[in-house]
């Protein structure tokens, strides 16, 4: 008998720790709600998780199992249901958090005490941290280097699931609810959880929008993009079957471009092991600057600023659009987030960990180490990062990547009836043409063009410049 302990991988299939676990054993399932995790957690998140461990749990029960449900600290959870079921070991996918590391540490050490084996895998990554690195053995920084290996590696072949058999006869107890768990009702939509829904996403993606991908993912009205990130955060589809089914596509793209399209969405997979290697290799980049500076970047304190930011009402459209959508979906389409980001580290000058925290409250798919990456990118100084003189014009941005303000306008409801071409021009417009076109959205809270200038200068303070 073993124990298989459920974190980042709330699916049935494709588990490279539950098919160790039943290698030549049967298997307890286990999920434990960890209160350092909890302390960290947010309404969307637990509302996302609790869905997908209720449809693990289906799928354990029409296989004649079960999966137990604990809450409580690992290190002491997990050593007394090994004792009660005689289990000889426990196997899991490993994370790469400080808060992961440390309470792995933590585990272990509680599993040697009790005589339990301890058989942590390789699941969320295509690629463990520290197996791509530099010819001196170094972990990557510049994620063009890391994505040349990361292609060309030979990629593992899904794990099968196990039989009914392999399976012990087992009775959890009832799911908890939002409130036992001490969280509210969360303001956003929140998607459906589940290995059924992820696969139904992925398949509609790959169905059409994956061979436009390339050509049009910037663009966030087109809805180009896959949604599968908070079902890769909880591993409600494994990795390794994703990657597979990308191969499939790209084999059976109609024309060269198209295949190239897939490809680039498999680079995006390679980004998230990329910044999960970056925060491995760097655990300290959750609170502190990737890059070191001369001297501190000088943020600007700015309550009033963060909270429009925080709002959507900063007066810049396709910004408040994207600050709306996260109010309203718990997810932001991917460029957007790059342009939410960039205006507040550069245009408001506030910390970018201010932004991070909010993300982190406010988003269904929050990974840290995709996040921290995002947040450092944008405010120059992660690995890899955008140039600290390189700051996004948030009117420019909105006219590239939605011409038409289809996106501007489902989010932004006062300015419906905007034309286009004035709502790009928002912030140039007198403020008697604003009243006239949209008297209930208002006015930029600041001057693009001297904000950016007020950066660079800040920017280039903190390098070491006079």
């Amino acid at each position: 008998m073993r124990l298989h302990w459920h974190r980042r991988d709330l699916r049935g299939s494709d588990v490279a720790g539950l098919a160790a676990a039943t290698d030549d054993a049967t298997a307890v399932p286990v999920f434990v709600f960890d209160e350092d995790v909890l302390a960290h957690a947010s309404p969307p998140r637990v509302a996302f998780l609790l869905d997908a461990l209720a449809s693990l749990r289906a799928w354990y029960r029409e296989r004649g199992g079960d999966l137990l449900v604990e809450r409580g600290d690992p290190a002491e959870v997990l050593p007394r249901l090994a004792a009660e079921h005689g289990a000889e070991a426990v196997t899991w996918g490993e994370d790469y958090s400080g808060l992961a590391a440390e309470r792995d540490a933590r585990v272990r050490r509680a599993l040697a005490d009790a005589g339990v084996e301890r058989r942590p895998v390789t699941d969320g990554v295509l690629h463990e941290p520290g197996s791509i690195t530099t010819n001196a053995g170094d972990p990557y920084s510049v994620f063009s280097y890391f994505w040349k290996k990361w292609r060309d590696r030979e990629k593992p072949a899904p794990h099968p699931a196990p039989d009914a058999s392999d399976l012990a006869e087992i009775e959890g107890a009832p799911l908890p609810t939002l409130a036992d768990l001490g969280f509210d009702e969360p303001e956003a939509s929140i998607p459906p959880a589940g290995t059924e829904a992820a696969r139904d996403r992925l398949t509609e993606f790959l169905d059409g929008p994956v061979y436009r991908y390339e050509e049009r993912r910037d663009y966030p009205a087109d809805e180009c993009t896959s949604r599968l990130s908070p079902h890769l955060k909880y591993g409600t589809i494994g990795i390794r079957e994703v990657y597979e089914r990308t191969e499939a596509a790209k084999a059976d793209a109609p024309d060269a471009d198209a295949a190239a399209s897939v490809e680039e969405f498999q680079s995006q997979l390679a980004w998230r092991e990329f910044y999960a290697q970056v925060l491995w290799a760097n655990r300290d980049t959750v609170t502190e600057n990737f890059k070191d500076f001369e001297r501190p970047i000088r943020w600007r304190d700015d309550p009033e600023g963060l909270q429009a930011w925080k709002d959507g009402e900063t007066g810049y459209p396709i910004v408040d659009a994207g600050m709306r959508q996260l109010r309203e979906e718990a997810y932001v389409h991917n460029r957007v987030r790059m342009l939410v980001a960039a205006f507040l580290t550069k245009d408001l000058l506030i910390d970018w960990r201010r932004g991070y925290e909010w993300f982190r409250q406010r988003l269904v798919d929050h990974d840290t180490a995709n996040d921290v990456g995002g947040w450092q990118w944008a405010a120059s100084t992660g690995t890899d990062a955008q140039p600290y003189f390189r700051v996004f014009n948030p009117t420019t941005q909105g006219e590239r990547y939605d011409p038409d303000a289809q996106y501007i306008k489902r989010y932004v409801p006062e300015l419906r009836d905007a034309d286009p071409d004035v709502i790009h021009e928002w912030p140039d417009l007198s403020p008697t043409q604003r009243r006239r076109a949209a008297p209930d959205y208002p006015d930029p809270i600041v001057d693009h063009a001297s904000a950016r200038e007020r950066a660079i200068e800040a920017f280039e303070t903190a390098r070491g410049g006079d």
